[in-house]
């Protein structure tokens, strides 16, 4: 389906780029609100972000404070003329926030799984004009994704922004949540014309980390950035590690490089257009090659059904891992992209032997 969806200037009227979201992870009281709001009216922040219900992992943890934390969001937006914006998970939390006159809302990561719950919240909001935020799923689905961002534009929602903040992993070292930057790059070519930020905070999980992410993020173009930041956050009651302060958010956007989105130098666009030509060669190339490999693969699936052989061949596979890898290190190719090649180019042959294995003829 087509999705036409407001700009974001439309209702974010703020020259700054890229858009910034900032505040504590979980709304904990009145003055820590207004102390951390009042900071980040000296950073280029245009939206005050603060969580009022928390959907924790495990019970028996900090999970918000609730509903009379709405009243301190109210307060922020009084004294400091910031929009503001917290999570909802509910028709009930929807309802709350439109009685305090909340400006903003998003969907976290949990909810955005949960059809049934997106359905409830998305006809709670049926004729109510409100920018909602859509953070992606705990999981790698971009199906997932998508169909929340369906549900809220099939509810009456134009102004909808994809919000990006990683991906669940188990075992992850580096990331709290990895990035897997093609997903949202993806997303952005099935919806052209939504607006992308990321949440560098979730996808760190480490405060160290939040600038190398933001700057990934700004090369990438999204349109802004979400960022956890409190007034104390060695005593945060809630994701201590990756919240900055203030002083630690204007030296992040003032350390970021924010590069142009559109080729205005003749020079440069000649030698880009001259180089994405050679590309163009080479991936025509490319599929030719491709086109010859799955053809031996059919040959292969041909003999392996004409002699009861079975389609995998761990050896064989094993082989090829470490025999095209290894060469590829070789050359400048990362193993990462290396693997994940080899992967898809062994799923296609296994699926193009398991046709020729089940066919009649």
């Amino acid at each position: 389906m087509e999705i036409k969806l407001d700009r974001l200037s439309s209702y974010i009227n703020d020259s700054a780029k890229p858009l910034l979201i900032a505040g504590p992870c979980s709304a904990e009281s009145n003055e820590q609100m207004l102390a951390t709001a009042i900071e980040l009216k000296k950073t280029n922040t245009s939206v005050f972000r603060a969580g009022i219900w928390k959907p924790r992992t495990r019970p028996n943890s900090f999970e918000g404070v609730g509903t009379p934390a709405l009243e301190w969001l109210k307060n922020v937006k009084e004294e400091t003329g910031l929009k503001v914006i917290t999570e909802v998970a509910k028709p009930k939390h929807v309802e709350q926030v439109l009685k305090y006159n909340i400006d903003m809302l998003w969907i976290g990561a949990r909810t955005t799984g949960n059809p049934f719950a997106i359905q409830d919240i998305a006809e709670s909001l049926r004729g109510v004009d409100i920018p909602v935020f859509v953070k992606n799923p705990l999981n790698a689905d971009i199906d997932l994704w998508l169909g929340t961002i369906e549900r809220f534009y099939n509810a009456g929602i134009k102004k909808i922004v994809a919000v990006h903040r990683g991906f669940f992993a188990y075992g992850s070292k580096k990331y709290r949540n990895i990035p897997q930057w093609q997903l949202p790059v993806e997303l952005k070519r099935l919806v052209p014309g939504i607006p992308l930020i990321c949440d560098p905070s979730h996808i760190a999980g480490d405060k160290m980390l939040v600038k190398e992410v933001s700057q990934t993020a700004m090369d990438l173009n999204f349109d802004g950035l979400m960022i956890e930041t409190h007034i104390d956050p060695k005593n945060a009651l809630s994701d201590q590690q990756q919240q900055l302060n203030p002083m630690e958010l204007k030296e992040l956007q003032d350390s970021l490089i924010i590069r142009n989105r559109n080729v205005t130098d003749k020079e440069v666009a000649s030698s880009l257009k001259e180089l994405r030509s050679q590309i163009d060669r080479l991936d025509d190339k490319l599929i030719d090659v491709l086109r010859e490999r799955m053809h031996l693969a059919q040959l292969i699936g041909l003999d392996k059904k004409n002699n009861d052989i079975t389609i995998l061949q761990p050896e064989r596979w094993r082989y090829i891992l470490e025999d095209r890898t290894g060469k590829g290190i070789k050359e400048g190719l990362s193993n990462e992209f290396l693997i994940l090649l080899l992967r898809a180019i062994h799923q296609e042959s296994i699926n193009i032997q398991m046709k020729v294995m089940n066919s009649k003829e």
